[in-house]
């Protein structure tokens, strides 16, 4: 299992907006590719100072399902012009981590 790791900072006035366009948007956009692979995608959001921080972690069976996602430049960010036209920064790269612990949820 593959974790793909992304982060992105707007302001307190845009937070609900970049909030409302990658949950209504971005992940249904994601989920509806049906791509090979993909587990499912969580949205993390926190006060970081003057700037609200979003996290989005991916899960992926492997970097081929990532590669099915992204092309062969997989680690590039994946940010809509609508989710870019209210953040202040953001990575345009993505981390990938191998998830070396990750226990199944209790039913």
């Amino acid at each position: 299992m593959i974790c793909r790791l992304w982060r992105g900072w707007t302001t307190p006035e845009n937070a609900d907006a970049y909030e409302a366009v990658v949950r209504g948007e971005v992940i249904p956009g994601i989920e509806a590719r049906r791509i090979p692979g993909f587990q499912h995608i969580d949205l993390l959001r926190r006060e970081a100072g003057e700037e609200v921080e979003f996290v989005t972690l991916m899960w992926f069976d492997d970097l081929d399902a990532i590669t099915s996602f992204m092309g062969e430049e997989y680690d590039l960010a994946h940010v809509p012009q609508a989710a870019q036209a209210v953040l202040v920064r953001f990575d345009e790269r993505s981390a990938h981590y191998d998830a070396l612990d990750r226990r199944p949820q209790e039913p």
